[in-house]
């Protein structure tokens, strides 16, 4: 199959991110990709009060509105990374849900991010995505034509249970949209989805979100491709941009039967607390 990453920088206003988003869409298409995968919060990176602004339902969302029609007119698969959207919570808070297009333009597929990223990462920078945002409870799974995929978000890529559970149900690209900041991405971001892929036997796809945002907010960027023995097949560096990757599938299967550790799993007791 062939997958391509759009890494992007979005603003606070979703139609300018569907405007960049659009030929961005064509130039995958044009290069032969079957499936293309957007970032974490496609649709709107801003501070939590213009976040609300501007959130809608689903079926209002202008973004996703307008990569159905695209999807449909160019008869490709589209992995919204996520959107942030309104939801029927009793509290009020969104979700952050990734929304998997398939090339009739209906929506195959959504996953809620389940682990909301609730950390102090250094005295100056502290995220509170619990707040704004409502915890998934559903981990999904999504056969394609071409390839069963396994939905993740950014945060989740730190619970390798959650992956583990998604290659066991079938999954063998597993898609990990996200907008990393860029300390835990300088650190972490490219370790952690090799050890993911390696773990599992699956590819990793991981759009990412780059550069300043509203607020002042700094995301990583480097999108990554990862094979299922850990080698890195694709880096997107920090510009925006597409990349277009090409996946064997037939090397799911031969590194599982290389490390078979999905089916070595064992029953223990403890540790006591």
């Amino acid at each position: 199959m062939r997958a391509a990453l759009l890494q992007i920088s979005s603003s606070d206003d979703p139609r300018d991110n569907l405007a960049r988003l659009r030929p961005m869409v064509v130039d995958a298409v044009e290069a032969g990709a079957q499936l293309v995968c957007t970032p974490e919060v496609t649709n709107c990176v801003a501070p939590r009060g213009r976040l609300f602004e501007v959130a809608t339902t689903e079926e209002d969302d202008p973004v996703l509105c307008g990569l159905r029609e695209e999807a449909a007119r160019r008869q490709v698969w589209i992995a919204m990374g996520s959107l942030a959207v309104r939801t029927d919570d009793a509290d009020g808070r969104l979700a952050n849900r990734s929304v998997l297009i398939g090339p009739d333009g209906a929506i195959a597929a959504r996953y809620d991010k389940i682990h909301m990223f609730d950390v102090d990462v250094s005295a100056t920078e502290t995220w509170r995505e619990s707040q704004g945002f409502r915890p998934g409870g559903q981990a999904v799974v999504a056969p394609l034509p071409f390839a069963t995929l396994g939905l993740a978000i950014c945060y989740d890529l730190r619970f390798p249970h959650l992956f583990r559970a998604l290659a066991k149900a079938g999954a063998q690209v597993i898609l990990v949209p996200a907008a990393f900041t860029r300390p835990t991405g300088e650190a972490h971001w490219e370790v952690l989805l090799r050890a993911r892929a390696i773990e599992t036997g699956c590819f990793v796809l991981a759009a990412a979100q780059t550069g300043e945002h509203a607020g002042g907010r700094q995301t990583h960027g480097h999108s990554l491709a990862v094979a299922p023995w850990g080698e890195v097949l694709a880096d997107a560096g920090r510009e925006p941009g597409v990349t277009v990757v090409d996946l064997d599938l037939a090397r799911v299967e031969e590194a599982r039967r290389r490390i078979p550790s999905l089916l070595h799993d064992r029953p223990f007791d403890g540790p006591s607390p």
